[in-house]
């Protein structure tokens, strides 16, 4: 993909970036109403809906172009045109109807994201009078060190930091359990979607193939128009491949192993993100890192030292045994 790996290189120096539409609403007030720890996941929970109405209304629409498209070829006094073009306002609504449960699976899976989101809120507080207990000791300790407020006031902070950290370990589980799921039922949503409108796609691409759209000569009259049975079992077998599509479940696994590559063990073995360049010639091995290599080289560097100082204390040895027979 021609992008960067992280949509954040796109903020500007300052942190903040120039965004359309940034002027006041009821919605934005809401928004900086809402505590620190919850305004951005508030602020996307707000875009989920913004995309959500987005597909409501592209199912509308594509519904609407169906039902015009039908009633147009109804009017073209032909006979091809006004069957073909009924047949392709039922696949296009279809399509329609498609992007509309996309919309529903978009709206249930928010719920998890405003787990997380009242979990946040719930937490805020925690923080927030742990700081000020923590400002208070610090004013004291400034103007009064030896005052007797300060033992007190340390006890209610070590009691301030045990419920945080209650809260904290609560608010991390749910954040990484309300993540997963929202977004493994957004994508799950997405492959289905995207599948059926691949069925749908396809079995419009056999309606428009029974279109005969050889030119004729002026006066010349069109051949009978033969495949109204034909375009009528396409919608059936439409009809039988939406009924029979099953989801096709991959197995993700964050441990490499041999053969395959790290974060994806696919159904078909393809696909994967970080394949292994030992695959290429035949091998199973998995590529060496440097610091794999590194080490082994210190080894080396290490045992080949301690041979020569095995070599040296061997030549000592062998000095010292002839002096004592020379002595002798």
């Amino acid at each position: 993909m021609n992008r960067s790996l992280s949509i954040r290189s796109g903020k500007s120096r300052g942190g903040s970036s120039n965004k359309p539409g940034g002027g006041f609403s009821f919605s934005s007030l809401r928004g900086n109403i809402q505590p620190e720890l919850s305004r951005r996941l508030y602020r996307i929970i707000n875009l989920e809906n913004n995309l959500i109405q987005a597909h409501e209304q592209a199912a509308r629409e594509r519904q609407l172009i169906a039902t015009q498209l039908s009633e147009w070829g109804e009017h073209t006094n032909d006979d091809a045109i006004n069957d073909i073009s009924d047949k392709i306002g039922v696949v296009l609504s279809e399509i329609g109807e498609l992007e509309d449960l996309y919309a529903h699976a978009i709206d249930d899976s928010r719920a998890h994201l405003k787990s997380i989101r009242n979990t946040e809120k719930s937490v805020q507080p925690s923080r927030d009078g742990k700081a000020k207990i923590a400002d208070e000791i610090g004013k004291l300790k400034m103007k009064e060190p030896e005052s007797a407020k300060l033992v007190v006031l340390e006890q209610e902070l070590v009691r301030a930091e045990a419920e945080n950290l209650v809260a904290e370990a609560q608010l991390s589980n749910i954040t990484r359990e309300k993540l997963k799921q929202t977004y493994e039922a957004e994508f799950a949503a997405t492959i289905e979607r995207a599948e059926k409108q691949i069925l749908l796609a396809k079995h419009g691409r056999r309606l428009l193939n029974l279109l005969d759209d050889a030119p004729v000569a002026p006066g010349d009259p069109r051949r009978v128009y033969p495949h109204a049975q034909q375009a009528r079992q396409i919608l059936n077998d439409c009809e039988d491949d939406l009924r029979d599509w099953q989801p096709q479940l991959d197995d993700f696994s964050t441990e490499p192993t041999q053969g395959q590559g790290l974060l994806r063990q696919g159904t078909d073995g393809s696909g994967s993100l970080l394949s292994n360049d030992s695959t290429r010639g035949g091998g199973s091995q998995k590529p060496r890192s440097r610091a794999i290599d590194d080490e082994e080289d210190m080894s080396v560097a290490a045992t080949e030292q301690r041979s020569d100082r095995a070599d040296i204390s061997a030549l000592n040895a062998s000095e010292q045994s002839e002096a004592a027979q020379i002595r002798a």
